[in-house]
């Protein structure tokens, strides 16, 4: 169903039961590993990882809150299905704090850190080329964080990271189509205007870049309406 390598880090040791079933169960939530709609089977995953039933019973209600899981009387737990509402708001915030982003790292970004990202764009060329979905769903993924890296504001990619549950969902859905190298021209561009560090045309390059990213997520929906909230 999925895997579960946090249970395998040091991190086991220092964290709660109950937050270490959260992450594994958001993991395998946000990757598709767990589909939207299809029940949670207690039993078994209290037997894959290790737990009783309240830890995971807190892991649960953690996942009810971010709107990921939904617990229904007499019938069971389910992976919610995917609100479009839900999408729309966090590409919001997404779009807010990106941009913003952008346009403050983008006078004084170095040069490694540009390098960097080139690199990231180029092992996206050849994961599209390759026909290597996940490892392009995780490069492109890469190439915004080494942005909010290069902010250095935790709370922001915090903010982030909480929107993204919701739109990450179905960005996975969407790797497999012709996007991808549409994905790569835009980051292109937004690369060389972080190369000539110029702020306002590496904002608007990364507002289109999401924008694009919005409608696509409109048309998948339309042609997907079994994996959304009606």
């Amino acid at each position: 169903m999925y895997s579960d390598p946090l249970l395998h880090s040091a991190a086991r040791k220092t964290r709660s039961k109950s937050s270490l079933a959260h992450d594994v169960l958001r993991s395998a939530i946000i990757s598709l590993k767990l589909q939207p709609g299809s029940r949670i089977d207690k039993s078994e995953i209290c037997e894959r990882l290790g737990l009783s039933r309240q830890p995971l019973s807190e892991a649960l209600a953690r996942l009810a809150e971010e709107r990921l899981v939904a617990v229904e009387p007499q019938k069971g737990t389910y992976v919610t299905l995917i609100s479009l509402s839900e999408v729309e708001e966090a590409a919001f915030v997404r779009e807010a704090l990106e941009v913003a982003t952008i346009r403050r790292v983008a006078h004084d970004i170095d040069s490694e850190t540009i390098d960097r990202l080139r690199l990231i764009v180029d092992y996206q060329s050849a994961a599209a080329a390759a026909g290597d979905h996940e490892e392009f769903y995780l490069l492109d993924v890469r190439f915004h964080a080494v942005l909010f890296a290069r902010l250095a504001l935790r709370r922001v990619a915090e903010v982030v990271e909480s929107a993204r549950a919701h739109t990450e969902r179905i960005r996975r859905l969407l790797v497999p189509t012709q996007r991808n190298p549409a994905t790569i021209v835009e980051h292109n561009v937004i690369l060389a205007a972080l190369a000539k560090r110029d702020g306002e045309s590496a904002a608007e390059a990364m507002r289109i870049h999401l924008g694009n990213v919005l409608k696509g997520l409109h048309k998948f929906a339309a042609e997907r309406p079994e994996l959304f909230e009606p």
